[in-house]
């Protein structure tokens, strides 16, 4: 077994308002894209992103709400730069940026159905943390 693509999906009571929050915030752009189902992309076919119509039929009934318990995590080159387009969108920051010493500079915005997204930079880890990390 091979594993081909891993990518969040997130469940939306609006799925184009939740792809435009993404693309506006990103630059990520359309690969998919119907009434209940929208799939984005990074420019030249990098990281994936999709979300889904809450209450289609194709999730399982007892699921079938908001997001809640996950955080969507996004590595750019450029947090602060991301940091003044969520200002720019209105989008709520729950997490202001700041730089940590396990080696990301991050803040924390909600989506538009209540989904946490951890908008990290890599920067260079503590000597501590760096310890850590393996060489994989």
């Amino acid at each position: 077994m091979a594993t081909t693509a891993l990518y969040p999906v997130t469940m939306s009571a609006d799925p184009a308002r939740t792809a435009a929050f993404y693309r506006d915030l990103l630059g990520l752009e359309p690969a998919f894209s119907n009434d209940w189902y929208i799939s984005l992309a990074a420019p030249g076919g990098g990281p994936e992103f999709a979300t889904v119509q809450r209450d289609h039929e194709s999730i399982p009934a007892g699921f079938r709400t908001a997001p809640t318990g996950t955080l969507v995590t996004v590595e750019v080159d450029d947090a602060r730069a991301v940091r003044d387009r969520a200002a720019a969108l209105g989008a709520p920051v729950e997490l202001e940026l700041r730089d940590e010493a396990w080696g990301q500079r991050h803040f924390i915005v909600q989506d538009p159905d209540g989904a946490l997204v951890d908008v990290v930079e890599p920067i260079e880890p503590s000597a501590e943390f760096a310890a850590q990390y393996s060489s994989a």
